[in-house]
């Protein structure tokens, strides 16, 4: 019954409609030195990490304390968007996320069904570095609740799930704050 321990990155240098792939401002590496003190005496866990700058850099404080490489995982990085500009790109997110995953499109919820799969193939205890819908795609799926957002991380917050038989259940929600994700 591995236990998953998801953290939402630290704070960007931009919004999600001003940079398709930011890294970290100042106080979001602190956030990610301060969530590694928090995870450090868990581990060495299994880690696995969005390929995007702002999870990778959240990463990295706590995998130099384990000495380790975290394996870059695809399908828990950010929802994908068709939008053809970035502002653009902050509308349609504004209107997903005031949806439900069963009124969206295909490409969408086949999206949501594979950060599930990737989360339930854990086969140990695991730090999943990963963003505001991907956590909230997992702690839907722990709770039956098909609101594209149903609670609001804040920035290197730690959700814990546990995996069992395919199932993914809430143990514990992160720290929640009225953060702006766009």
């Amino acid at each position: 019954m591995p236990i998953l321990y998801l953290v939402r990155h630290g704070r960007a240098a931009a919004s999600w409609d001003r940079d398709l792939d930011p890294g970290l401002d100042d106080a979001g590496r602190e956030q990610a030195r301060r969530a590694a003190e928090t995870l450090a005496a868990l581990g060495p866990l299994d880690m696995i990490v969005s390929p995007m700058a702002r999870t990778r850099e959240t990463a990295a404080p706590l995998a130099e304390r384990w000495k380790l490489q975290p394996r870059l995982e695809t399908r828990v990085s950010e929802i994908p968007s068709r939008a053809a500009d970035l502002k653009a790109r902050g509308q349609w997110l504004r209107t997903i996320a005031a949806g439900n995953w069963s009124a969206l499109d295909p490409t969408l919820r086949q999206w949501r069904a594979e950060v599930i799969r990737a989360l339930q193939e854990a086969e140990r205890d695991t730090v999943v570095v990963t963003h505001y819908i991907a956590i909230n795609v997992a702690t839907g799926a722990a709770t039956s609740d098909d609101r594209v957002v149903n609670f609001h991380p804040d920035y290197c917050s730690i959700t814990v799930l546990q995996s069992q038989d395919g199932r993914l259940t809430l143990v514990r929600l992160g720290a929640e704050a009225a953060t702006k994700v766009l």
